[in-house]
Order: C-alpha cells, then structure tokens, then sequence
C-alpha cells in the first residue's frame, strides 16, 4: 500500500502541472485581461479607476498622474485594444505592476515556483494576499460543502436502502417520483422560491437574506450563536439539498438491489441469517462501493463550484462567487490560486477514497494494480 500512495503522490505531480500549463495557455489568449481591465476603467469611469487603481500601495500613481498620461500620449498607438491615447510609459507601469512585463514561459516558470511554496501572491485589484482572500471567504464555503454532503448522503443512503429492501412497492414507486421531481427542479429557480416565501418576499419574513451570521453575533451566547448560523443557512442549504441527494439516493437503491440479488445473499439467508444481519453485515460493505467512488466528485462539486448560484442568491461571499467574479474581472493570481487549491484538495481526495476503499473491503489490493 505505501508504494501504491507514493506512486498516486508522485503522479499528483504532472496531473498539476498539466492543469495549469493548459490554463495558463488559455489565459495568454483570452481578451480582456487586467491591463484592459484597467484601461476600461480610465477610459469610461476615471473616478472609479482612481478609487480602485491608484490606492493600496499601487506603482500607478494619482489621479492627476493617470490624467497626465492619457493627455502626453495622445496619437501613440498600443497592442491593448482601448489604450490609444495613453502614455507608452503608463501603459508599461501597467504590465510591471501586473507583471506582464516578462516572458510568457517566465512567468508560468515563476508561478510554478511560488505555488510551491504556496505563495500565491496578491491579488491585482483587491490589495490583500491571496490566500488571505481564500481564508476570509473559506467560511461560507466550508459551510455550504460540509452540511449538503453530510445532508445529502444522511438522506440518499437510508432512502437508497429502505427503496431497495421494498423495491416495487408503493413506497418505493412515490419516493421515486419525488426524488425525480427533486432532481428536475433548478436549485437556484427553488432558491428564488425559497426567498419569495420564506425571506421577505410576498408571504413571510422568517430568515434571514445575507451572509452567514447576524451583525451581533459575536455579542451572543454560544447557544444563541448556534441557533443563528444554522437559521442563515436553512434556505440555501434547503434549495441545494432538493437535487443533490437524487442521484445518490438511486445510485444506492440500485447498488444494493444487485448486491441483494447475488448468491452469497441467498446462501447467508438460507443459513438462517436474519435479515438485518444479511443488509448490513454482508450487503452494507459491497454496495457502498460504488457510492464512495461517487464522493470525491461530489465534495469537490458541493464545497467550490456547486454554491455559485445559491451565493449569489442569498448574497454569500464565498469561494464559487469568489472564483466567479475573479475570473470576470481578469484577477488572474485568485484565478490561478484557486485551480490550484481545489486540483490538488480534488487529488488528494480522491486517493482518500481509495484508500477508504481497502478499509472496507480488504479484498481490494491495489498494490496489485497497474497505476
């Protein structure tokens, strides 16, 4: 097993670096990027550009500086779409303070180098450290990823069985079309149903619209704070659950229905076996299986990319919106950052799985298996 790991460590390596060479290539011809992003800005909104460019440390000066260069470079031509007008030696600050003043290859080799040592650098438009953006919106995230897992599979497994163990009963056929129609319905279109019911909207004001806590909670006692996170995430962790424990509710009931149907089964039953020892002492282990190989994808879906529109819904701050808004504004090192972050976290949970897998069946011996 331990040669087994190291290879799935080591082959973590070029998986990573394959990931990002590509992205990185992409990005190079991608339009739009800062530069133009700033550019836009000194064009079409000169007060915005000032408030968002020019503080925080930032090689771009003043107001009047930023006016003075689009006055001195009047007639200069420029290969960013928008900067006729501009000072050549503005627009080279620009790419400095971006660093795009270095070679493609450089600068994906100095990337792959600080990423190692995680260090992620600052992110272009918003003067704080990466990773320091990454930990202050980790909470909303962490939140939403944990509790519709654990939510998801607290539901989807114990339906999955009891629908296998009453297959082709009434129970198992109207369960069924709940679960279809739980899974047809948009989680964001429920979110907005949610909101217009239960948020202020036409009917009742019970829960609350934005962020994770109430602006008083740190004055609360622990109960009270208890009670407050969990009453700010009811109605997205509501909208998400609706589809996210379908396929896994079906992919259980259908595991278990192939693994009750073997004949190991019928020997254990015919050996006086009763039938709770039979579904969770021999069936339990074989059937949830599949349904491990199934949680990495599914973690990984639910704690980064799968909230995005739930955030943006009930106006929470976290790392799909993060990703989202960041990849809109050309914020390339939160970009780079985070493809990173969620590769590698993606990669190491899937080897977890794994290795779950020779917990609970020891008959699994990968040590045997080409990689």
């Amino acid at each position: 097993m331990g040669a087994y790991i190291l290879r799935r460590l080591l082959l973590m390596i070029p998986t990573i670096l394959g990931i990002m060479a590509i992205s990185f290539a992409v990005i190079q011809f991608a339009p739009g990027g800062p530069v133009e992003q700033v550019i836009a800005q000194l064009s079409g909104q000169g007060g915005d550009a000032t408030d968002r460019f020019s503080g925080g440390g930032s090689d771009f000066g003043n107001a009047d500086d930023m006016g003075s260069s689009i006055e001195s470079g009047a007639g200069t031509n420029s290969r960013y779409r928008g900067a006729q007008g501009l000072d050549p030696e503005f627009i080279a600050k620009l790419e400095k303070q971006f660093g795009f003043d270095k070679p493609p290859l450089e600068r994906f080799g100095l990337m792959l180098w600080n990423y190692l040592r995680f260090d992620f650098g600052e992110s272009y438009f918003r003067h704080i450290t990466v990773i320091d953006l990454i930990i202050e919106k980790m909470p909303v995230s962490i939140s939403l990823g944990l509790w519709i897992t654990l939510l998801s599979y607290g539901i989807s497994i114990p339906l999955g069985i009891r629908k296998a163990v009453h297959d082709g009963t009434p129970f198992d056929i109207w369960t069924s079309g709940i679960v279809i129609v739980a899974y047809a319905i948009p989680g964001f279109l429920f979110a907005v149903l949610l909101m217009v019911l239960f948020a202020g909207g036409s009917f009742f004001d019970w829960f609350p619209l934005r962020g994770l806590t109430s602006e008083n909670w740190s004055d609360m006692s622990w109960p009270m704070r208890i009670i407050d996170y969990f009453w700010h995430l009811a109605l997205p962790l509501t909208a998400m659950v609706l589809s996210a424990f379908a396929v896994s509710t079906l992919l259980t009931k259908n595991s278990f229905l192939d693994e009750i149907r073997k004949q190991y089964v019928v020997t254990a039953r015919a050996k006086g076996v009763n039938e709770r020892q039979v579904l969770y002492g021999h069936v339990f282990r074989n059937a949830m299986l599949i349904i491990i190989a199934g949680f990495p994808g599914a973690f990984i879906s639910a704690f980064f990319t799968g909230s995005l529109l739930i955030e943006q819904i009930f106006s929470l701050d976290g790392l799909g919106l993060l990703g989202f808004k960041s990849v809109v504004e050309r914020d390339y090192p939160v970009v780079f950052a985070t493809l990173y972050i969620f590769s590698l976290m993606g990669l190491l949970i899937s080897l977890l799985s794994d290795l779950i897998y020779t917990w609970i069946d020891p008959r699994i011996d990968f040590e045997r298996r080409d990689v």
